[in-house]
């Protein structure tokens, strides 16, 4: 058990001290003034022990870097544990120095306790530490970006309407009439030629903002809500460009190719399908699937009550094993027989007017050849840098993925890095320590494509690679090829949306 970790200087005063159970603080100087005494320079030891705790300590240039533990406590993992300490420090501080260390100590602190709960280590390493001491938000960057962006536009807004007020008091004193004061126009000394000017004003001025919204069944809200939020993150991407920042400029681009690939038929029909696809899957650097799981839906929307009693007939080619199962108020049978999915009651109506599930699957797996897009990340030692080839191959040519972004990655502190060769295009976040290869599509004709580039590392720092993708063509082929009214069987017509999207897809 790891009693407390400390940063002392070599006469015992303690710099920051970390104790993780209960002690007094008179306990803890003590130990930590018993310390220099206890070591012994003749010996090539890094620890010390006393009657009751070890000291497991590491020099620091000028101070000492020491973990007090009990005395059965694992060494090996004290001194694994204490090496994590001691590459936490620089992380913090610029200087090994008493006072940059107390400068920075509530920082310490901090990543301290990621590093060790209750007495026992955590498994974490120092990317981790670092991401969860930063607490970064997204969320809270477009908000107040947005919130930012409305304060802009109304101060716009006040200064336009001033300028038409101005301008009407001008034209008023021009044809000899009383302006109007700035209270409002219900005086009846203003003339109504003078109002009618100035609303008309407003009103053309107003217009370019409203955009039109196409023509959808789900109502038009939606459309100007989409591309409201549009509108603030591209502002939220400007202000951070001003700002000298290039790496959030991926977002709203990918946001906006999201929208693009991700939106509904314009031409939704009375009966609409949504068929989403959802992807988990984890691979090991040197080959072979960990795991694979997928789950997909379809998802039924009627709007017309006319069409509320339908059959949807299925096409299922799948080769895979995949396990099917129907909502409970699905005739089975009926699906099992004659791959119709239809009410178990005939004289019933789907729900309209909202999204019914109705037909589901899950692909569990740990079969290679089911890989739908396999990675190779290939780091190689060169001296004092790293040479990384990583490529990509398609392995399910019938699939088209789009906006695809390979995330690897980077060592942090030693720089951006060095781009050999390339297919596609690639931005380096060195907040994040992040290289993102973009590639815009992924298909039967460009199933492969490497990335190259040198940096200063170890093979370790380039692990795990993280893949996104979006596409219109599901993995499982599983299809509503036609879909039919119970009372005379006659054709209905439908639309469909089909997504396959990443939920997570990793190479460890």
């Amino acid at each position: 058990v790891l009693l407390a970790a400390a940063v002392c200087t070599k006469a015992g005063k303690a710099i920051v001290s970390r104790q993780f159970v209960e002690m007094t603080r008179t306990r803890i100087e003590g130990l930590l003034a018993a310390f220099p005494k206890l070591m012994n320079t003749g010996k090539q030891h890094t620890f010390v022990e006393t009657e009751s705790v070890r000291y497991v300590y590491q020099p620091m240039e000028k101070l000492y870097m020491v973990l007090i533990t009990t005395k059965n406590s694992n060494i090996l993992e004290d001194l694994e544990t204490l090496r994590l300490f001691s590459r936490v420090i620089p992380e913090y501080c610029r200087a090994l120095e008493e006072n940059e260390i107390s400068e920075h100590c509530f920082d310490l602190i901090f990543a301290f306790d990621e590093i060790v709960a209750l007495g026992y280590r955590e498994n974490v390493n120092l990317a981790q530490i670092r991401t969860f001491t930063e607490m970064d938000s997204h969320e809270e960057k477009v908000f107040r970006a947005v919130r930012e962006t409305q304060e802009r536009e109304a101060k716009a807004e006040m200064r336009r309407k001033a300028k038409e007020l101005q301008q009407a008091r001008r034209d008023a004193e021009r044809h000899g009439k009383k302006a109007p004061g700035f209270g409002g126009f219900g005086s009846s000394a203003v003339s109504g030629g003078v109002t009618a000017m100035i609303t008309e004003t407003i009103i053309e001025t107003e217009k370019p903002k409203v955009a039109p919204a196409p023509a959808r069944p789900s109502g038009p809200s939606k459309a100007l809500k989409l591309g409201a939020k549009g509108k603030e993150v591209d502002n939220f991407v400007d202000k951070l460009k001003s700002e000298g920042e290039n790496i959030m400029t991926s977002v709203g681009k990918r946001s906006a190719e999201a929208a693009k690939v991700l939106t509904p038929p314009i031409n939704m029909e009375s009966v609409h399908m949504k068929i989403e696809e959802k992807i988990s899957l984890t691979c090991g650097r040197d080959g072979g699937l960990q795991n694979m799981e997928l789950h997909g839906m379809i998802m039924l929307h009627i709007s017309d009550e006319k069409l509320a009693r339908i059959r949807l007939h299925v096409e299922n080619e799948d080769k895979r094993g995949v396990q099917l199962q129907t909502h409970p108020n699905v005739d089975k049978k009926l699906f099992t027989t004659e791959s119709q999915i239809g009410l178990k009651n005939p004289e019933k109506s789907f729900p309209i007017n909202s999204d019914v599930g109705v037909l589901k699957w899950r692909l569990q797996t740990t079969e290679e050849s089911f890989i739908p897009l396999t990675i190779n990340c290939w780091p190689s030692e060169s001296g004092n840098s790293c040479d990384v080839n990583i490529e990509y191959e398609l392995q399910e040519e019938s699939l088209e993925l789009n906006d695809v972004i390979i995330t690897i990655p980077l060592p942090s502190g030693v720089g951006a890095p060095v781009i050999g060769e390339i297919d596609g295009e690639y931005r380096h976040d060195s907040r994040r320590n992040l290289l993102e290869w973009c590639l815009p599509v992924i298909d039967a004709k460009n199933k492969t494509g490497s990335l190259e580039f040198s940096i200063a590392g170890q093979p370790n720092d380039f692990f795990p690679v993280q893949v996104s993708f979006i596409s219109k063509k599901n993995y499982c082929n599983i299809q509503v090829t036609k879909v039919t009214q119970v009372d005379g069987n006659s054709p209905v017509r439908f639309s469909t949306e089909t997504t396959f999207l990443v939920d997570k897809y990793e190479i460890l």
